[in-house]
């Protein structure tokens, strides 16, 4: 089947605002955790690629000060808008098929940006060529064929129902271009882009309030998808969200693998395209 074109969690949705909650609720703290370890200070430049939501880039606003500068980009700023009111620049921007904004930047961040991103290796070095000397690059993104289960504790029929929409999910994501193993592949990739010192490690949560509140999200976003290419029924459907909401699944998320690295010290800055 050809590749479907096209983000499949697309930000106009309803259900995206409620998706970028719950991802902030559950991966905010990791996140965070990495760019304190980086040592950010008061006067750093930041850009956050594909911020989606705005939580990110408002604490990084916060962290920078009156003197740093914070840009958020994405191609549908709809959600990101409201982290302008704190001080953050905000452009439309497709990271992998557009030119880098003006830099160099401190620090530049992805999270669940890449593996959506079919020109994935253009918007890497587009990333790694917009840092200063010494610069870091954090990127964090999903490994869901590393842990496919959205119920790892498959014991009974709902949990195995729960498993076999997610695979119809991550089908949905590979018509689309998703490398569904890239997150392995960062801490080569970082390597092979000439970053220094490159370090990863991995997160994911295996039951939380904000894991049903995710999945529920999701399923809701892509239900019609889901119906009309064959991989479940409505009735399916209701059944699980109903599962869902009575919290009686253990719902984990993907692996989220952040791996980072520095542009090396002796390098000046340059645009790559």
């Amino acid at each position: 089947m050809g590749r479907d074109d096209g983000y499949l969690l697309d930000n106009r949705q309803a259900e995206a605002g409620t998706r970028f909650d719950a991802l902030a609720a559950l991966f905010d703290a990791s996140t965070f955790r990495h760019v304190e370890a980086a040592g950010i200070a008061e006067g750093w430049r930041c850009w956050e690629v594909g911020a989606g939501g705005p939580s990110v880039a408002a604490w990084l606003r916060e962290r920078v000060g009156p003197t740093g500068r914070v840009l958020a980009t994405d191609i549908d700023v709809s959600w990101t808008g409201t982290a302008a009111a704190d001080g953050v620049e905000v452009l439309r921007h497709d990271v992998g098929r557009d030119d880098p904004p003006a830099g160099p930047f401190d620090l530049v961040h992805a999270r669940l940006v890449l593996v959506h991103v079919t020109r994935r290796d253009a918007a890497l070095r587009a990333m790694v060529g917009a840092l200063r000397p010494g610069g870091l690059l954090l990127v964090e993104d999903a490994d869901p064929a590393l842990q496919p289960l959205i119920c790892p504790d498959e014991h009974g029929p709902e949990q195995e129902r729960a498993n076999r929409l997610r695979a119809g999910f991550r089908q949905l994501l590979r018509q689309r271009g998703a490398d569904l193993s890239y997150g392995r592949r960062l801490p080569r990739l970082l390597r092979e882009a000439g970053l220094e010192d490159v370090e990863a490690d991995a997160y994911f949560p295996i039951t939380s309030p904000a894991c049903d509140v995710l999945e529920a999200a999701t399923v809701r976003q892509v239900r019609d998808r889901l119906v009309a290419a064959g991989l479940a029924t409505d009735e399916e459907i209701d059944a699980h969200l109903a599962a869902v909401e009575a919290g009686r699944l253990d719902l984990a998320t993907s692996p989220m693998i952040s791996a980072w690295g520095r542009r090396p010290a002796g390098h000046g800055s340059q645009r790559v395209v």
